[in-house]
This record gives structure tokens, C-alpha cells and sequence, in this order.
């Protein structure tokens, strides 16, 4: 498990990274780097010997005598810091033949070199540049062909040793190492420290979840950086918030349709054991049947919200829009409550205008909202109060709106009108009707408000056209 931390094998990446790039630098550059330096120092003896051949050729030109092109030859060697040797050209039985004539160290007989470099010189009659080995090292070698006419008859060497360039790449090679091993150390240093820094809040966001996995909300997440770790915990902070909101909704949603549940089941209960006395009279059987039958018709619109908002809050309900005219969808409606309205004593008018209001929408449930904000009036309002059902289109959307002449509602009850179980007063009602209806609206991209005014209540449902 610890080759498997996340410590682990970041100090491991660090230690990794700093090693490739030593290896590279070792293995790849350095060899890079004596190639050009030798490059480098061809080019120059290549143009050294470029500008200082000529005042050897021209000695050899004048058929001056050995030492005076002895002479040439030394004074050229130490003007240029090099050594020059010039070689004569000959054709014998075995072909090309090449031989030393003169050289800036007095050494006439050279055996350790060949000079390669001359031979192809004069073969070409070009210029030739190379490196030998010699009995002082490796040596860098320019070779300038010299003629008599058409002929090549000498061949000028410049030599320099290249031991200087080895030995600075030496010295960087063991500079690389020195400095490799203290960065490879280093990377395991930093690399164990930062790993073990976010390998703690990694673990502290661990714990924190497996608090809330337990159900406990209390937990938080640190954000102390702004960085990935800090962005990811205040989403897991923002997260244990939801999830915290949502348990007590949960918890207060069950201990009130619990509640609501009971009250009913109890009341059926004792009404039953009323029922079942044979001493009843007619009259108060009858009675006791329409308050059963009351209880009964509450339970099952109870059980009917209920499932709607589960069902909207876990994302089930399918919507099927369609083109509908929303003036024939009230009138429809509205039709339905004609006995509840005479039982209330009420009027309910309805104010369309003269021109068929269209829109795309799922007609079911606007018509489910439209009857809750309608028994939502009647359950919350006096006998004999009006309402007034309007449809109309204004600013590229649809609204239809419920208003009623009842006593409003309370200034500190308006912002819970849309929770789920709220009641505003101590009417019947379950409470869900209006979160429901905010609930469907939101789904069909549209809104349901509430405009409290005193002397009436409107609730208004807008749709996008």
C-alpha cells in the first residue's frame, strides 16, 4: 500500500523527472556539446591555415632552399600558435606517395602520425580537415594543398591539439554528475515534502467524507490555498451544505407527512370505533359516514402530492409539450369547480380577452396547476369570496393568474407559501399544493410568484411563448 501512496509515487516522480533530465543532459548533450566544440576548432585552424599558407607557398615557389622554408615554416608555426609540417607529393610505383619535408618541431622523421588529412588533400587538391591520434593526444589537423602549376607538389598541415576541448567536457561531464547527484537528491527531498503536504489535505478531505458518508454534516473542508486541493474542497464544503440541507428537509418532510398523516388515520380510527356502537341513531351514522368519507378523500389527496413531489423532485415526471390554447384550458378548468364554487357561495369570473392565447406547453400540467391555485383560493379564503381566473400574453410570454378577493396573507407567511407542508392559516389543506405547482412551473421553464396585496392574493404562472 505505501509503493501505492500518492507520497510515494510523487516523490518518486520528482526523483524520475530529475534523472531523465540528468540522463539526457549526460548522455545526449555532452556528447553534443565536445562535437561542436571540435567543429569549432577545425573552422578556426581551417581558416588559420587558410591565411598563413600562402607565405609558405611562396617560399616553396622560389625554390628557396631547405632552410630557408625550414625557416618559413617555424616562423608560420609560431605565429599561429599551431604546428605545421609540409609534406612533399610524389607518384612512385605504389601510387601517391607523401613524406615530410619539414616541420616547426625540427622533427623531420614523424612516425606516430599519418596524415590522413594530407593524402586526401592531395588526391583532391583540396582543402581537408580531421582529427588523429597521436603519441600527445588527439590532434585537430587542416590540411591546404600547395601547387606547382597544375600539380600538387606540397601539402601544408596545421595541427592543434584537441586535448583542451576533451578536458572541458570532461570537466563538464563531472560538473553534470556533481551537480545531478545533489539535484536527484534534492528532487527526493522536495519531492517526499510537497508529496507528504498534499497527501495531508488529500487525507483531511478523505476523513471529512467519510464523515458525511456517516451522516454527519457538521464535517468541513478547509480550503486554506487556492489551488486544485482548495477548489476541490470547497466543493466538497458547498456539497456537505446541500447534503446537510437536503437530510433536514428530508427529516422535517417525513415528521410532517407523518404528522399529516396520522391526524387523518387517527380520526378514521375513532370515527370507526363510533360506528360500530349499534346505539347510534340514523341521523348521527350518516353523520359520522360523511366526516369518514371526508378524512378518507383528504388522505388520498395527501398520497396523490405526495407521490407528484417525489416524483418532481427525483427528476421522473416526463413533460409532453404541445401547442395549447391556454384561454380554452381555463375555461375547461375553471368548468370543474362550478359545484365547489356554489358550496362556497363564490364567483369566479373569467377575464380572456378577445384573441386566442397560444403557447407550447404540457397542457396537463398547466392545467394541474391552474386547479391547485383555484383550491388553493377556496381552501384559504372566506364562504363567499370572488376570484377572478385572467390569461394574457405580454413581453414574448404567457401568464395565467388566480386572484382572489380574500384577506390576504401575512407579511412574515409570504415567503414560505411555496415550502413544502407550510400553511398560511389553519385552514384544511395539506400544504404541498403550492410547492407542486412552483415545482411543475420551474420544470416547463417558467415561474409562479405570488403578489400579496392587501384586500386580495394573486398568483400568477408565466411561460415562455
Amino acid at each position: 500500500m505505501r509503493l501505492r501512496s500518492l507520497r510515494t509515487r510523487l516523490t518518486l516522480l520528482f526523483f524520475g523527472v530529475t534523472l531523465v533530465a540528468v540522463t539526457v543532459v549526460f548522455f545526449y548533450v555532452t556528447p553534443q556539446l565536445e562535437s561542436s566544440l571540435r567543429e569549432q576548432k577545425l573552422r578556426s585552424l581551417a581558416e588559420t591555415a587558410e591565411a598563413f599558407t600562402p607565405l609558405i607557398a611562396d617560399v616553396v615557389r622560389d625554390n628557396a632552399s631547405n632552410r630557408r622554408i625550414d625557416q618559413a615554416v617555424v616562423s608560420v608555426a609560431d605565429r599561429t600558435s599551431t604546428r605545421v609540417t609540409l609534406l612533399s607529393v610524389g607518384d612512385g610505383t605504389q601510387g601517391l606517395q607523401l613524406a615530410v619535408f619539414s616541420d616547426s618541431t625540427t622533427q623531420v622523421e614523424i612516425e606516430d602520425l599519418q596524415f590522413e588529412v594530407a593524402e586526401v588533400a592531395a588526391r583532391t587538391g583540396r582543402p581537408a580537415a580531421g582529427s588523429e591520434s597521436s603519441a600527445d593526444g588527439l590532434l585537430g589537423q587542416v590540411a591546404r594543398p600547395i601547387r606547382d602549376g597544375l600539380t600538387v607538389s606540397r601539402v601544408a598541415v596545421f595541427s592543434d591539439p584537441l586535448a583542451d576541448v576533451q578536458g572541458n567536457v570532461g570537466l563538464i561531464r563531472r560538473q553534470i554528475l556533481v551537480a545531478g547527484g545533489l539535484g536527484l537528491l534534492l528532487a527526493l527531498v522536495g519531492g517526499f515534502l510537497v508529496s507528504r503536504t498534499i497527501a495531508r489535505r488529500v487525507k483531511v478531505l478523505e476523513e471529512g467524507a467519510d464523515k458525511v458518508a456517516r451522516g454527519d454534516f457538521t464535517a468541513t473542508f478547509p480550503a486554506d490555498q487556492d489551488d486544485e486541493l482548495g477548489q476541490l474542497a470547497r466543493a466538497l464544503d458547498d456539497m456537505q451544505r446541500q447534503l446537510g440541507q437536503l437530510e433536514s428537509a428530508r427529516k422535517r418532510f417525513i415528521a410532517t407527512a407523518s404528522h399529516e398523516l396520522r391526524t387523518p388515520i387517527f380520526s378514521l380510527g375513532g370515527f370507526l370505533e363510533l360506528l360500530q356502537d349499534e346505539e347510534l341513531d340514523d341521523d348521527t351514522r350518516r353523520q359520522f359516514v360523511g366526516v369518514v368519507r371526508e378524512q378518507v378523500d383528504r388522505l388520498g389527496k395527501l398520497a396523490t402530492d405526495l407521490l407528484d413531489l417525489s416524483r418532481l423532485e427525483a427528476g421522473s415526471l416526463e413533460l409532453r409539450p404541445e401547442a395549447t390554447d391556454l384561454g380554452v384550458l381555463a375555461r375547461t378548468v375553471t368548468a370543474e369547480f362550478i359545484p365547489a364554487l356554489d358550496k362556497h357561495d363564490s364567483h369566479l369570473e373569467l377575464r380572456l380577452g378577445g384573441q386566442p392565447i397560444q403557447a407550447v406547453c404540457d397542457p396537463e400540467r398547466v392545467a394541474q396547476v391552474l386547479r391547485i391555485l383555484i383550491d388553493n383560493a377556496l381552501t384559504h379564503t372566506p364562504a363567499g369570496t370572488d376570484m377572478v381566473v385572467t390569461a394574457a400574453r405580454e413581453n414574448g410570454a404567457v401568464s395565467l393568474a388566480v386572484r382572489d378577493g380574500g384577506p390576504g396573507i401575512r407579511s412574515d407567511a409570504i415567503a414560505r407559501v411555496f415550502e413544502p407542508f407550510f400553511t398560511s392559516d389553519d385552514a384544511q389543506g395539506s400544504g404541498l399544493g403550492l410547492a407542486i405547482a412552483r415545482e411543475l412551473a420551474e420544470r416547463m421553464d417558467g415561474s409562479l410568484a405570488v403578489d400579496p396585496t392587501p384586500g386580495h392574493t394573486t398568483f400568477s404562472l408565466e411561460l415562455p411563448a
